[in-house]
């Protein structure tokens, strides 16, 4: 017969009698460490693109349809697996994710021309797009709402964190063993995750065998005071979303907002290289310093917006405002950055803007949860992932145009559509989603 769960120790109060204190975070933090192997994975390209594309013949417009390719298939990734995620659950829905994209990513040794590395960037494209519907899944699961913003600050840090890792490791890696063994060797990292992964998530909140009761309490408690959003939030199918404007609120701030995070995780490298006549070393130098600024941001937004919660904010007031201000600090320094003419400069304005995006995005992917209840939330997550991939599309092709000469047009075409998308959160994500099958509560109050 299987022996229950028993730790050894009483370790400092944090596991006894087979229940884990603070489990919910154990499980935010383990999905942060997916999303740190998910940034490695695809920006190990970016960083040996010199290397590569001499290789397989290709040149920047080759980069930019790989670009695309990718883009088109994580669109395609977000809606597929935030609808599958809401129908097999969490757990598996991370396991194929990441199998799947850790797979790909090993392959991409073995290329040898253009047309299998599209190939590969596709099925990259799809797979890793899970972790996002799945993070957001998992947090509207296990935090109470003034506690979500936070949470998801956490696992948007591992997005910053895997790029800050990408570049010196991924160039350290390139310069001991070449491109494609380095390839190999990261894609053992979503492998080597899935251990931890199967041992710790053992269900949902509702009958983790390890969840104490006063945690589960506090996951399924709503404060009146916190949260502005209905008790029976609805659950409705991934069409029917698209009948409530909170729900275009969020999918067209996404379509404007996430083209600035992509503009540079994709075409960094490649920036540094053609404006400053960077090598992969320099790029490892210095292309892990932008997203320093993205950690920051992702814990802090998430940080200031449940300090307003635990105010007496509602958590749309508190969200609205996190993302106001986080809108305010990119634009400026997205017109500086059109502007700066030495390295150093450049990639400090460029850790400013990945800043004030994460205070504002980590906020925007939080109020699904906010909005609709738990079938609902990884399938509003996951349309709204391929809107943000639309929009990313656009500024995809639109790179090597504009950036013949220099990547200021580019930079100044970002700051313009930055306050688009703060206004479509002010504007049509006013009010509550009604649980009667009507669109939405119209001006329910908002802030303190």
């Amino acid at each position: 017969m299987e022996r229950p769960f028993r730790p050894l120790r009483h370790a400092q109060g944090q596991m006894s009698m087979g229940k884990v204190k603070g489990l919910r975070w154990l499980v935010i933090a383990l999905i942060a460490c997916a999303t740190v192997i998910n940034y490695i994975d695809r920006n190990a390209l970016a960083v040996m693109w010199p290397a590569v594309s001499k290789d397989v013949g290709a040149d920047k417009s080759d980069y930019a349809l790989l670009v695309t390719v990718f883009m088109i298939a994580y669109a395609v990734g977000q809606s597929l697996f935030g609808k599958l995620i809401d129908r097999i659950g969490t757990k598996m829905g991370f396991v194929l994710s990441i199998a799947i994209w850790s797979i790909s990513i090993g392959l991409h040794a073995f290329v040898r021309s253009l047309a299998s590395l599209t190939f590969l960037r596709a099925t990259l494209g799809v797979s890793e797009a899970g972790n996002w519907p799945g993070a957001v899944k998992a947090n509207a699961l296990w935090f109470p709402p003034q506690e979500r913003a936070f949470a998801q600050g956490i696992f948007n840090s591992g997005a910053a964190i895997g790029a800050i890792i990408a570049a010196p490791a991924v160039a350290a890696l390139y310069g001991a063993f070449g491109w494609r063994t380095t390839f190999l060797l990261i894609g053992v990292l979503g492998f080597l995750w899935l251990v931890p992964w199967f041992w710790l998530y053992r269900g949902d909140p509702d009958r983790h065998p390890w969840l104490g009761d006063e945690e589960r309490a506090h996951i399924a408690a709503r404060p009146a005071a916190a949260d502005g959003v209905a008790d029976a939030a609805p659950a409705p199918g991934m069409l029917a979303l698209l009948r409530y404007r909170q729900s275009w609120a969020i999918l067209i701030a996404r379509f404007f907002l996430d083209p600035v995070w992509w503009l540079f995780v994709s075409w960094l490298p490649i920036y540094l290289a053609e404006t400053f006549g960077f090598d992969v070393k320099q790029i490892g130098m210095f292309g892990w310093v932008p997203f320093v600024g993205a950690m920051l941001g992702s814990l802090g937004g998430g940080w200031f917006s449940g300090k307003l919660i635990s105010q007496g904010w509602t958590a749309l007031g508190a969200r609205k405002l996190a993302i106001a201000i986080g809108c305010a600090i990119m634009l400026p320094a997205l017109l500086l950055t059109a502007r700066a003419s030495d390295p150093l400069t450049a990639v400090l304005l460029i850790a400013v803007i990945l800043f004030g995006f994460q205070v504002a995005i980590n906020n925007i992917q939080t109020m699904p949860g906010d909005y609709f209840a738990g079938g609902a939330v990884g399938s509003l997550a996951g349309i709204s992932g391929t809107a943000a991939v639309a929009g990313t599309l656009i500024t995809t092709w639109l790179v090597p145009v504009m950036t013949q000469h220099s990547y200021a047009p580019i930079f100044a075409l970002a700051a313009a559509i930055v306050p688009l998308s703060l206004l479509a959160i002010l504007l049509l994500g006013r009010g509550v989603p009604r649980t009667d099958g009507a669109p939405s509560i119209g001006n329910q109050q908002e802030s303190a």
